[in-house]
């Protein structure tokens, strides 16, 4: 087995809890998660078209005309993932919200595996399998139940609105990995297929963006408190192009739920920190027994369907 690419797997798990805890400095400085995520995936799609540009892998898109039209959907996950992640992280904390994404990416990614859905290569029920889908379980259970301990006061809607957005968000990123692995086997070039994918991720959540407007259910966006937000704010972009690249250069290699085993693994890691430490300006929310026992089972969970 390449270890090289469970260690890069890790690595991107990692990014996206940062990536959400950068977005909420955009969305402050925007004024709107929605004009945030629009910003953040529209950077994402200028770096990435500038590098597909650069290594003469453009040329690709030129055979866009016999690719089948849904292999162009995988983009349409980001903007729900991204959003979300604005919306779940001031309200259930860094480790809940990424915790529920956990859940969600582990479900969708098994089922990805045992039914061989979306190419992706079929893979038997196993013990280790079975065991670990229980421990992700269990955990969630506990991390949610340790932060509602914790919480002081609540969101007007309710709590489990929110559990179930973050589950939803979850769940769509392996499919959306999934969906992007077809597309590069049709182009056979990744930064192509990335700049396609944050192309259609920035034209929806701007087509959101401009709906909310006229129905007057978001703020208007504005630029003039960008210069004041700190320089890592931008960092979500970054993050979100390196992991829709790694993540369906992945997939095909070791598998959807190995994938998200180890993406889980790095997402819980770095969110366990930036909760303890009060990273990116959010507020500090200590480990407690419970949301360490929650942490323990979630990343057990995701070693033993890797295992299996």
């Amino acid at each position: 087995m390449d270890y090289s690419l469970l260690l890069l797997a890790l690595v991107v798990g990692c990014l996206l809890a940062v990536q959400t805890s950068a977005n909420l400095q955009l969305t402050t400085a925007v004024g709107t998660p929605y004009g945030a995520s629009t910003v953040q995936l529209g950077l994402a799609l200028v770096l990435l078209a500038a590098a597909a540009l650069a290594l003469g892998a453009a040329g690709a898109l030129g055979d866009l005309d016999s690719v089948p039209g849904w292999h162009l959907l995988g983009g349409l996950a980001s903007p729900l993932y991204i959003t979300s992640g604005i919306l779940l992280f001031p309200r259930l904390g860094a480790l809940v919200s990424v915790g529920l994404f956990v859940a969600g990416q582990m479900f969708a990614s098994l089922g990805l595996d045992l039914a061989g859905a979306l190419g992706v290569p079929q893979r038997s029920v196993s013990a280790g399998i079975v065991v670990g889908a229980l421990l992700v379980v269990a955990g969630i259970v506990f991390v949610v139940r340790a932060q509602r301990r914790v919480a002081a006061g609540g969101p007007s809607v309710s709590r489990g609105g929110w559990i179930l957005l973050g589950l939803v968000a979850g769940a769509v990123l392996p499919v959306q990995g999934a969906v992007n692995a077809r597309l590069r086997a049709d182009l056979d070039e990744p930064l192509a297929v990335a700049a396609i994918s944050f192309a259609v991720a920035t034209a929806t959540i701007g087509v959101v963006l401009a709906l909310l407007l006229v129905l007057r259910r978001t703020p208007v966006p504005t630029a003039t408190r960008l210069p004041a937000m700190p320089w890592w704010g931008w960092l979500g972009g970054v993050c979100a192009a390196a992991y829709v690249t790694a993540t369906f250069l992945l997939i095909p290699e070791i598998g959807a739920a190995t994938t998200v085993a180890l993406t889980v693994t790095g997402q819980q890691l770095a969110s366990a920190v930036i909760d303890q430490r009060g990273l990116f300006r959010l507020p500090r929310r200590p480990l407690d027994a419970g949301r360490i026992a929650g942490l323990v089972l979630l990343v057990g969970g995701s070693a033993a369907i890797q295992l299996g």
